[in-house]
């Protein structure tokens, strides 16, 4: 069976080798470079130790400098399956989700018809990069050199032409070299007349020209800029056509590959000078979406070629609707370590002036300053907008809520939940602003109603609420302590979910060996989960927070609450027990485990106001032991002060 050339270029594009691989061989990570699309490995194919197999993900390919294999997907999976080339295709075709074609006997002829057309798209090339070149093309030149600022290097580089004006220039000029008018059409370089016997006529007219190649370097399109501020369309591409599939090409896409495989971050800009811009200013993996909505296919491909690329769009209104619609579009494709970051030039401007401008130390700011694609579709969600009712907040939530859905990834999703919750909780919490590098703030003068409200007033279940707040806030501020009380926080049962993932957080980083101080807890919780804890108004009143260098109080206010808890909880499992043991005659021991429980409630509400305190201060402010202390107070009671009779 015969196949379609443009279906095997698509499926190798489609296809992520090092993954195909990865399921055979087990990589040597020490030599591979994951980043790149370097892989190493023993060979699957010979008997080996060393790491000698080498595979380019991003050229496709893979050899063995011991046994000299060599092929791409398909002659792996042939080699390794043991199926034939048909089978091969099959399994890679429903791994990258496409369809193999029917049978196709004119297969071969579309091959041949394939190479006729590129190359007349070649000498095409060639006669656009005259026309720069002649008086015709006087005009293109120096808008090219004096206001773009693009050297004959650059041209070259790019292969930068130029359209004359005029109906049939470059219809003429191929059909002299003996070109075929319906290759010439179906190249997408002339139209049919519209006319009864009229002449085709060229498609791009009075146009700066560029060159659009696919990642194998043939040229398959071209892109137009008008000369003319009153044409109908400023940029014009070529139509769709055997070699021109517009949703799945990207301009400057080999290039881009191979500076990314060197470590440059890829730019996904809005147009061709954009590009070349860029790429002249040392970004050399800088693409462009060929002035069209980001579509599936490109984000598949451009995370071929990085995890994360940014996306540097204009500075304006239609810039930001791009980002969204891209946003809408990558939510349900992102997997882990696939994403995207958005780079968003000045108002007004687009890569190009910012770089005429500011030079590329300017760029580099902003696509240092990008931001991750949850922050701006939050941004977009809240810009603008007051929620200064109840209704207008869950309008928000439920929008949010409508988005995160459509991310197919479960991990992704709880992240972007937790992302957005902290971004929730800083808009309609502004007052408390906590930053884990600033020095923790002193907490308000008591209220004399705060002490005698919600810890009197409360239930059991709600003292207990309280008390764990207690206990976390205190180890949190003072975490030396932490390690001290590490059994009991983990015997700690949590009432409150979020006081539940403040004491799992604390004991992984306990069992790490990492001190549970405010910045470790924040970075995997959010600072909206610590400043909710330390929002809570009963804390003010707790000593430890009044006087916060005193550690041996700390020490003994989480000892005093964690002693209430177990009492109370203790006191109300015993009540339980005897509600139902009640129901048979009452005894002499059951009245006894109740007073014993009531009795170690009573102790431990009250507290047992032990000074464990090891050194006294001195009135000079000076720290003295206190056993050294009693020691010298007992020599002192031995010395006897009366004279000695003679």
């Amino acid at each position: 069976m015969s196949l379609p050339p443009g279906f095997l270029d698509e499926l190798r594009t489609r296809t992520s080798l090092s993954q195909v691989v990865g399921r055979k061989v087990m990589w040597d990570m020490r030599k591979s470079n994951q980043g790149k699309g370097d892989m190493w490995a023993p060979c699957p194919f010979h008997q080996e130790k060393t790491a000698s197999f080498h595979v380019d993900d991003r050229k496709g390919y893979y050899y063995c400098f011991g046994c000299h294999a060599k092929g791409d997907a398909i002659s792996f999976v042939r080699e390794t399956e043991n199926v034939d080339f048909m089978e091969a295709v099959e399994i890679l075709a429903r791994e990258a989700g496409m369809q193999v074609p029917a049978r196709d006997p004119q297969a071969r002829q579309k091959a041949d018809r394939r190479s006729e057309l590129s190359e007349v798209m070649e000498q095409a090339v060639q006669f656009f990069r005259l026309q720069l070149r002649t008086a015709a093309g006087t005009m293109a030149r120096e808008y090219i050199e004096k206001k773009r600022g693009l050297g004959a290097e650059a041209q070259e580089r790019f292969e930068i032409g130029f359209a004359p004006d005029g109906w049939q220039n470059l219809w003429d000029h191929l059909r002299a070299r003996g070109i075929a008018e319906d290759l010439i059409i179906e190249a997408g370089l002339a139209k049919p007349s519209s006319r009864q016997g009229g002449k085709p006529y060229d498609t791009f007219r009075n146009r700066i020209i560029f060159p659009i190649r696919d990642p194998r370097g043939r040229c398959i399109a071209f892109g137009g800029r008008a000369m003319d501020p009153n044409d109908n369309a400023k940029y014009l591409n070529s139509p769709e056509t055997l070699l021109f599939d517009k949703s799945r090409t990207l301009y400057n896409h080999g290039p881009a590959r191979e500076a990314a495989g060197k470590g440059n971050p890829l730019i996904v800009a809005e147009g061709y000078m954009d590009v070349i811009a860029l790429s002249e200013a040392g970004f050399g993996a800088a693409v462009a979406p060929l002035g069209t909505a980001v579509t599936e296919a490109q984000l598949q491909l451009l995370w071929r070629i990085a995890d994360e690329p940014l996306i540097a769009l204009d500075g304006d209104t239609a810039g930001l609707r791009a980002a969204h619609r891209v946003i809408d579009l990558a939510l349900p494709l992102l997997e882990a370590g696939k994403s995207l970051r958005f780079a968003l030039m000045p108002q007004g401007k687009d890569p190009d002036d910012v770089l005429r401008q500011g030079g590329p130390g300017a760029v580099q700011s902003l696509l240092d300053q990008a931001m991750p694609m949850v922050q701006l579709l939050w941004q977009r969600e809240t810009e603008g907008r007051v929620f200064d009712s109840p209704e207008r907040k869950a309008a928000l939530d439920k929008a949010l809520r409508e988005k995160i859905k459509l991310i197919r990834d479960p991990s992704i999703r709880q992240h972007y939940g937790a992302a957005i919750k902290d971004m929730r909780w800083k808009l309609f919490n502004p007052r408390r602003q906590w930053t884990p590098k600033a020095k923790w703030s002193a907490l308000p003068e008591v209220q004399t109603a705060t002490k005698s409200s919600l810890i009197v007033a409360a239930g059991d279940a709600a003292q207990d609420h309280l008390r764990e707040a207690v206990i976390l806030a205190v180890l949190i501020s003072h975490p030396d302590l932490a390690q001290e009380f590490e059994g009991q926080i983990e015997a700690m049962h949590c009432l409150d979910p979020d006081h539940d993932a403040l004491r799992n957080r604390m004991l992984r980083l306990l069992a790490k060996e990492i001190s549970p101080g405010p910045e470790p807890m924040a970075a995997a919780l959010g600072e909206a989960a610590l400043e909710k804890l330390f929002a809570q108004p009963h804390l003010r009143i707790v000593p430890a927070f009044r006087r916060p260098g005193d550690i041996d109080l700390a020490r003994m206010t989480v000892a005093e609450e964690l002693a209430k808890i177990d009492a109370n909880r203790g006191l109300q499992a015993e009540i339980a027990e005897a509600a139902e043991d009640l129901s048979g005659p009452a005894d002499e021991a059951l009245t006894w485990r109740l007073g014993q429980a009531a009795e170690a409630h009573n102790r431990a509400a009250h507290g047992t106001g032990e000074d464990k305190a090891e050194f006294d201060l001195g009135d000079n402010g000076a720290r003295i032991d206190r056993r050294e202390k009693d020691a010298f107070d007992a020599l002192l009671d031995q010395i006897n002060y009366a004279k000695r009779q003679r």
